[in-house]
């Protein structure tokens, strides 16, 4: 597997991650080790949890199937999501995340975290304590590097100066959601993350399934899906974006390709995109998305994938579009 920079840290990750979300929920700790150790067994290196996936539970079995072949690993885990009850058992606070952290380690079976990370801002606690805190764990050698997810450009710029001024441990990568249905972060935390070195590792590249194909306008969402699981409730994917899902079956079918291969292609190849999070639920998909690496898509295909995806731009974006200033891909 095609190995990638971390930002500007000169680890080296694979270009595909494997996400851990499904550990201990859609996939019980058998199937959840089948596919780590597959993924691991293809060349893999980079394995994304957090502590709220499944209540703890994505992370004891990650740390569990890890017993023996840690440091061969980079490990990431997520911090910040609600795990109690009371009022400090959640956030960005100091207090919090020098507990969660000593959680998440515990759960993890292992002395370090390569790659903490915010899950969500929180804009209730100054964004110095949060940035000092993380700075704190790693100078004490509880974690390595310090990353953000689901971050505004604006949260994540003031994130990157408070580091800097301070001279802090530096804020190493974002995890944003990014698909051919989601595109927003190009408009400006993409291209502020290649200006400043920060490694991108975008969730849901697949748009929750959408851009699979499995899911038919007028039809039912077939049996196993998550849209068809009442105990996960969703939106039904709109009219647009199941054109999109058609285009990507084209594009598919004339590659020899899967619709999951393709649009995950095109995520993999995205400027500034160091590691797409691959969400497997059972084994068969984790194979079928590994399937994404080790080609690229033509010019031709990239552009039609371009223009069918590009959303309608909101002020003052539509106007940059008019005047020649910047646009989407």
């Amino acid at each position: 597997m095609e190995l990638r920079a971390l930002g500007r840290t000169g680890v080296k990750v694979s270009s595909l991650c494997l996400g851990t979300m499904t550990f201990g929920n859609e996939a019980d700790e058998a199937d959840s080790r089948r596919i780590l150790d597959h993924y691991l067994g293809a060349g893999g290196n980079f394995i994304d949890t957090a502590d709220v996936y499944s209540r703890g539970a994505s992370e004891e079995i990650v740390g569990r199937a890890l017993q023996g072949r840690r440091e061969s690993v980079v490990l990431a885990t997520k911090g910040r999501m609600a795990m109690g009850d009371g009022p400090n058992d959640q956030g960005a606070s100091r207090l919090y995340l020098t507990r969660a952290v000593e959680a998440s380690l515990r759960r993890l079976g292992t002395d370090w975290i390569d790659l903490y990370q915010i899950h969500w801002p929180d804009e209730s606690v100054p964004a110095e304590e949060t940035l000092a805190a993380l700075d704190s764990l790693v100078r004490a050698g509880k974690i390595r590097y310090v990353g953000v997810s689901n971050y505004l450009g604006s949260q994540l710029q003031r994130a990157l100066d408070v580091c800097e001024f301070h001279g802090l441990a530096p804020v190493v990568s974002h995890q944003p959601q990014y698909s051919l249905l989601v595109r927003e972060i190009e408009l400006e935390t993409l291209p502020l993350c290649q200006a400043n070195g920060v490694a991108v590792l975008p969730w849901s590249p697949l748009g929750g399934g959408v851009l699979t194909g499995k899911y038919k306008s007028g039809e039912a969402p077939p049996a196993g899906s998550r849209l068809a699981d009442p105990g996960r409730p969703g939106r039904s994917p709109s009219e647009q974006e199941l054109a999109v899902a058609a285009e990507v079956g084209a594009i598919a079918e004339a590659t020899g390709r899967t619709s999951a291969q393709v649009a995950l292609n095109w995520v993999l190849h995205s400027p500034g995109v160091t590691a797409p999070i691959l969400g497997a639920r059972t084994l068969e998909q984790l194979i079928d998305n590994l399937g994404a690496e080790g080609w690229q898509l033509s010019e031709e295909h990239v552009r039609s994938l371009d223009k069918c995806s590009r959303p309608k731009l909101p002020y003052p974006h539509s106007m940059y579009r008019w005047a020649g200033i910047r646009s989407y891909r």
